[in-house]
């Protein structure tokens, strides 16, 4: 991936990263990151949106529940693909890499579900109610956090290494069948789930693509910008041990 640089591999070194192999986000990202975030808070309040049937205003939250699952999803991406990566050539930091994306990952995860269940609640008139997408993003999340677990409960360096990355790999299929394909085969309150029709020029205008593609590209920068600080601090405890 084009953010970050093993030192394995010279033509990365193009985005300023050490010869030591390490995350590097260009500054010109982070400030974009900066101003797409910005720009979705104070737009995202502001703009006129479609007035619906019972979502109403709370179709604004599109802005920050989605956007917070893009960024979820793009940041479990990056650590399914470092964790086979790991196991295909065996860089300590292809693990701790994976292992950085799968906790941030879990905060915009924790993000968009917290959002969802607000959402819920003014529309539906339940924090919680027995979907298949809400269920299986909570099935997905913990699966996520079992990753955490049994990289704790594993001392050897290189075992936890493997074994994680083998349970990591499960644990991106299971988040992609439990969250895109089942609800999509059951019925689903969810747009473009369970046979209902996905947003369309009718819920999603001109007005508010403006504001909702800035801030999936936003979000996900901010998660790149979030594992790179973590990554280094990571890297800094190694060092230190």
């Amino acid at each position: 991936m084009w953010f970050v640089s093993p030192s394995h591999s010279s033509c990365f070194h193009t985005f300023g990263a050490n010869k030591k192999g390490a995350l590097r986000i260009p500054i010109p990202f982070k400030i974009l990151a900066i101003l797409m975030v910005l720009f979705a808070i104070v737009a995202g309040l502001m703009v006129d949106v479609p007035r619906l049937d019972i979502l109403n205003e709370t179709i604004r939250n599109l802005f920050y529940h989605v956007t917070s699952w893009f960024a979820m999803v793009f940041l479990f991406l990056a650590s399914f693909i470092y964790s086979i990566k790991y196991l295909s050539i065996g860089h300590e930091s292809d693990d701790l890499l994976a292992k950085v994306f799968v906790q941030v990952g879990m905060v915009f995860g924790v993000a968009g579900l917290v959002t969802g269940m607000l959402w819920a609640k003014f529309t539906w008139g339940a924090y919680w109610v027995p979907d298949p997408k809400l269920n299986g993003a909570a099935i997905a999340l913990l699966a996520y956090l079992a990753y955490s677990i049994l990289r704790n409960s594993l001392t050897d360096p290189i075992t936890r290494a493997k074994v994680s990355s083998v349970y990591n790999i499960f644990a991106f299929v299971m988040m992609v069948i439990f969250v895109f394909i089942l609800p999509r085969m059951t019925s689903s309150l969810h747009p473009g789930n369970g046979g209902n029709p996905a947003f369309s020029s009718y819920d999603l205008d001109n007005t508010m693509r403006i504001v909702f593609y800035p801030a999936v590209i936003g979000w996900i920068l901010l998660g790149l910008w979030i594992s790179e600080i973590k990554f280094r601090f990571e890297q800094y405890k190694k060092s230190h041990e």
